[in-house]
C-alpha cells in the first residue's frame, strides 16, 4: 500500500502534478480519512470537491466530482495522493470493526433501515449486494439519469460540464458481481439510452460523455451475452441496438451497429441454439 510520487506521476500530466503539489502546499485538503485502503477527502477549489482513491489498486481508481475532463487524474486527486506519499491518514477500519462488533443487531437493523428509507441510491446498492434482482425498469432508471442532465444546467438546455454517473455504474457492477446479469443489463441499457438521447445537449467534456456511453454499451452487451442463453433473447437485444443505430445520435450509430454485430455472433454460437 506504499504510495510513491512516481506512481502518482504516472496517472496525471506534468501540469496537473504541479497544480496538485501547489494545492497540497496551500493546505487545500480540508478533510481526509482512510478505511482500509480507501481514502476519502474534501479538497477546496472553486468549491469543495469530494475525492476518493484506493491505495491498493494499480492506478488508484481515482474519483472526483470536479468538472475536470482532461487526460489522467485531476489536481484534487493528485493533491490527496501526494499527501498519502509521506503522511497517510490513520486507518479507521479497526474502529469501525469494533463499533460493529459491539453494536446490538437490532440497533444495526434499525439504523440501516432508517438510512435505506431515505437514500434510494444506498437502498438499490444494498438490495443488489444481498442478491436481489432489480424491480426497476429501463424507463424508471432513465428517469433518474435524465434528471441529472436537467439539473446540471437548469436554466439552459446545454450541458457544459461532466455529469457523475458513478451511482449507476456502481449499481450495475454490484449486480454483475452477484451474477445478476439481467439486472445489470437493465442499468447499463438505461445509461446508454439516456446518454444517446441527451448527447445533443452536450457542449463540452465530450470525452467524458463518450467514455461513459462506451462503458455503458459495452456493459450492456457483455451482460446480455452472459445472461441470455437463447437466440430469441439475443435477437430482442439486437433489435434494440439496430433501432438505436438508425434513430439515435448519428455519431453514436456506429457503436450500436458494432454492438449488434457482436451479439449476432453470440446468437450463432452452438450454446445459444
Amino acid at each position: 500500500m506504499d504510495v510513491t510520487e512516481d506512481a502518482v506521476r504516472d496517472i496525471c500530466t506534468d501540469a496537473v502534478l504541479e497544480r496538485g503539489e501547489r494545492y497540497l502546499a496551500e493546505g487545500r485538503i480540508r478533510d481526509i480519512h482512510r478505511v482500509d485502503t480507501t481514502v476519502t477527502a474534501v479538497v477546496s477549489g472553486s468549491r469543495q470537491y469530494d475525492v476518493r482513491v484506493d491505495l491498493a489498486i494499480d492506478g488508484f481508481a481515482p474519483w472526483c466530482d470536479c468538472p475536470y475532463d482532461g487526460p489522467g487524474a485531476c489536481k484534487h486527486v493528485v493533491a490527496v495522493l501526494l499527501r498519502c506519499v509521506d503522511d497517510q491518514p490513520p486507518d479507521e477500519g479497526n474502529r469501525l470493526d469494533a463499533a460493529l462488533a459491539g453494536a446490538h443487531a437490532d440497533e444495526l437493523c434499525a439504523f440501516l433501515r432508517d438510512e435505506l428509507a431515505t437514500d434510494a441510491d444506498l437502498r438499490d446498492r444494498f438490495l443488489a449486494r444481498i442478491g436481489e434482482s432489480t424491480r426497476q425498469s429501463v424507463d424508471e432508471f432513465r428517469t433518474s439519469i435524465d434528471r441529472r442532465f436537467e439539473e446540471t444546467n437548469p436554466e439552459y438546455h446545454v450541458v457544459f460540464e461532466p455529469i457523475d454517473f458513478t451511482q449507476w455504474f456502481d449499481l450495475a457492477n454490484e449486480y454483475r458481481e452477484q451474477g445478476r446479469y439481467a439486472s445489470a443489463a437493465t442499468v447499463y441499457r438505461a445509461l446508454a439510452e439516456s446518454l444517446d438521447d441527451n448527447m445533443e445537449r452536450v457542449d463540452g467534456a465530450y470525452d467524458h460523455f463518450s467514455s461513459a456511453f462506451s462503458r455503458a454499451l459495452d456493459g450492456y452487451v457483455g451482460c446480455v451475452a452472459t445472461a441470455e442463453r437463447d437466440a430469441d433473447a439475443i435477437t430482442d437485444a439486437v433489435a434494440f441496438l439496430d433501432k438505436r443505430a438508425t434513430s439515435g445520435t448519428p455519431f453514436l450509430a456506429e457503436h450500436f451497429e458494432k454492438a449488434a454485430v457482436e451479439l449476432r455472433k453470440k446468437a450463432d454460437e452452438p450454446s445459444y441454439k
